[in-house]
């Protein structure tokens, strides 16, 4: 159990990380200036490689010796590829593969 001190460093930790990490990117790049090239390029690859590792992530589990074992995923990642083909938002994609996989796992499987 924390005493009431250990607890107010580590919220106060946690504000001045979070503070740091909001304002850093401001304080270092200047509004006069141009962004540098590999941020807008960092800016680029990162949304797909974030979704990516997610992806990786969530399948690392995923049993294929039954059908059972990787059917739900299956369908889900066929939801999450055609929604994200159709509409072009990543959180659309992500919140409807989810969904759709806990109403298979919960209800269907």
């Amino acid at each position: 159990m924390m005493s009431i001190t250990q607890q107010i460093i580590m919220i106060a930790c946690v504000v001045a990380g979070t503070l740091l990490t909001r304002f850093l990117p401001f304080m270092i790049f200047k509004a006069d200036k141009p962004t540098p090239k590999y941020i807008k390029y960092l800016g680029y690859v990162l949304p797909p490689a974030v979704f990516g590792l997610l992806v990786v992530y969530s399948l690392k589990d995923v049993q294929v010796t039954s059908l059972e074992g990787f059917l739900p995923e299956l369908l889900a990642i066929g939801l999450i590829i055609g929604l994200h083909y159709w509409k072009r938002s990543m959180l659309l994609s992500i919140a409807g593969g989810t969904i759709f996989y806990m109403v298979l796992v919960q209800v269907v499987f």
